[in-house]
């Protein structure tokens, strides 16, 4: 184990590998039940799904632990599985089927892509004061996701309002925020996974947890759901049209949200290199194009990097070890299923609020000085908990970065790549809101 993951080299045990794992599993273990209930919306089977989620989830996370030697965990992702699910099948009509093989084929890209290292070469591209500015964009994403799963922030006569503080599933969270918030205070190692316990337990007597009949039981059947390609928009010249626009769609979304997710949690865990790129970048992307592959064959919609690995990695995670841990999680919870669905999101709100702000430091390091530099930093920082996405966020960075620059006589300071970057970035908004 030390020679194959360098513990040592790398600061870190095995113990404090393990712990780690299992705090970003708990912090992401959500996905096994909303993954289902939002692919269900399709018409897919919710049993079908929970288990393609779950043995995507482990294949993809190992892959990174093993190939990449990282601490990332991979699932199905978030706001992908709703692009999924409410726009290509029930705003433009077409079936899950052919959803399915979009994210088919969007995987084989990103393989052939990974090996072509042009999304390593697009890492590479994005200039070093947005490198750190996704890390603080990426900690006020996660605060905010933990703040609305707790129902601490809502929607209401605003965009954003406080909720209300009476509600048993406030309290749990915000008990669990104060006593999460002690335990980091008196170092105690594993304060964010023993948080997310105590906050369970506190939310039994409130009704916020659930105590689950069962505790064990038998994966459901994949039948329903494995395999279900369908390849008949091929001869249909607007189907074809509409998914090379939903396929371009999946693409640049899940690209900048693992993009954004590794250089974020790469810069915190300061696994960056001196010239600000990530080592070993091709083996994680790999790791992810495997992953979405992989997932489309089990039926289930794209998996990408989860920037909940950022929980793992303030608890020590440095290595592909702590993937491993996460992967055994997502295994066990395959036959234990009632036992992790009953962990409420109030649980881990407090986990998820305090990450944002370990995630904050890099925001120390960025230039303010130069508005070419500042107001780029800014709008990747803000846009991404505002839009509720890390592509987003870095869309807004790369192409406000490469506008001022431009018209400011500072052009030439900006790689050609980046410009590449910004144009896809204009294609995609094109295509989205325009054609």
């Amino acid at each position: 184990m030390e020679s194959f993951f360098k513990l040592k080299e790398n600061g870190t045990n095995v113990r404090t590998e393990i712990l780690a794992g299992i705090t970003t599993f708990m912090t992401m273990a959500y996905i096994l039940i909303v993954n289902p209930l939002t692919l269900e919306a399709a018409g897919m089977d919710f049993g079908g799904v929970f288990t393609a989620t779950a043995l995507a989830s482990i294949l993809a996370t190992i892959t990174m632990g093993l190939v990449a030697n990282y601490p990332f965990a991979l699932a199905p992702g978030m706001g992908l599985n709703a692009f999924f699910a409410y726009t290509v099948v029930l705003q433009m009509g077409y079936t899950w089927q052919t959803a399915l093989t979009a994210v088919l084929i969007e995987g084989l890209i990103f393989i052939g892509l990974t090996f072509l290292n042009v999304r390593e070469a697009i890492i590479n591209s994005i200039p070093m004061n947005i490198k750190k500015a996704i890390s603080v964009g990426i900690g006020l994403f996660i605060a905010f996701i933990g703040l609305a799963n707790a129902g601490i922030v809502v929607q209401g006569a605003t965009p954003v309002t406080l909720g209300d503080l009476s509600s048993p599933t406030v309290i749990v969270a915000l008990v669990g925020l104060v006593v999460t918030g002690i335990l980091l205070a008196r170092n105690v190692k594993g304060a964010l996974l023993f948080g997310i316990l105590l906050s369970a337990l506190v939310g039994i007597p409130l009704g916020v947890t659930p105590i689950p009949e069962s505790i064990i039981s038998a994966p459901p059947s994949l039948a329903k759901v494995a395999f279900q390609f369908d390849f008949g928009f091929l001869t249909d010249p607007k189907a074809l049209f509409d998914i090379i626009v939903v396929l371009f769609t999946f693409l640049m979304v899940d690209m900048f949200d693992t993009v954004g997710t590794l250089v974020g949690v790469a810069t915190k865990a300061n696994m960056l290199d001196k010239d600000g790129k990530l080592p070993r970048a091709k083996q994680a992307l790999f790791a992810d194009a495997i992953g979405t592959t992989i997932g489309a064959c089990l039926g289930t919609s794209t998996v990408t990097t989860y920037v909940e690995s950022a929980s793992g990695v303030s608890e020590g995670g440095r290595t592909g070890l702590t993937a491993l841990s996460t992967a055994g999680m997502f295994a066990i919870a395959l036959f234990m299923s009632p036992l992790f669905i009953a962990i409420p999101g109030a649980a881990t709100a407090p986990a998820l609020i305090l990450v944002g702000l370990f995630m904050m430091s890099p925001i120390k390091e960025i230039d303010l000085t130069d508005y070419t530099e500042a107001i780029p930093a800014f709008l990747t920082i803000i846009m991404m908990p505002l839009a509720y996405s890390i592509a987003e966020g870095i869309e807004f960075g790369i192409l406000s970065y490469v506008l001022l620059k431009t018209f400011t006589g500072k052009g030439k300071d900006v790689p050609v790549l980046t410009y590449i970057v910004g144009l896809l970035f204009l294609v995609k908004i094109y295509f989205t809101y325009f054609a």
